[in-house]
């Protein structure tokens, strides 16, 4: 009997989050995906995903980042990020996977090690 499903938080058209979804599915979990901007529950999540993964979840090499004033940059590293990233989901490091209560941010090499073996 297969485990839970890993949930994959993402955006439908981000190439990393499909690659992270099918590299998922083919090692044999089952994977639901849940859009960022239009399904997540951010208001839920971020405080658990923040918690999980403080340094990690603000991506500060996006297009989105870049278009950010100085003012709302700096309330990135002043406990701001929650209101910033409800704001702005498009900054949230993707994927964000959920596999039992781990959280996981990105598809780098340390992440797929775990996930897939």
């Amino acid at each position: 009997m297969p485990g839970p499903a890993v949930v994959l938080y993402g955006l439908k058209n981000c190439d990393t989050c499909r690659k992270a979804k099918r590299e998922l599915e083919a090692a044999g979990s089952k994977v639901k995906f849940v859009d960022i901007r239009d399904e997540a529950d951010l208001t839920a999540k971020l405080p658990v995903w923040l918690k999980a993964a403080p340094d990690k979840l603000v991506n500060k090499s996006s297009a989105t980042w870049r278009s950010l004033t100085n003012a709302e940059k700096a309330k990135a590293g002043t406990n701001g990020e929650k209101a910033l990233l409800s704001k702005h989901p498009t900054l949230i490091k993707r994927p964000v996977i959920e596999n039992g209560s781990a959280v996981h941010v990105g598809w780098g090499k340390d992440v797929q090690a775990t996930l897939l073996g």
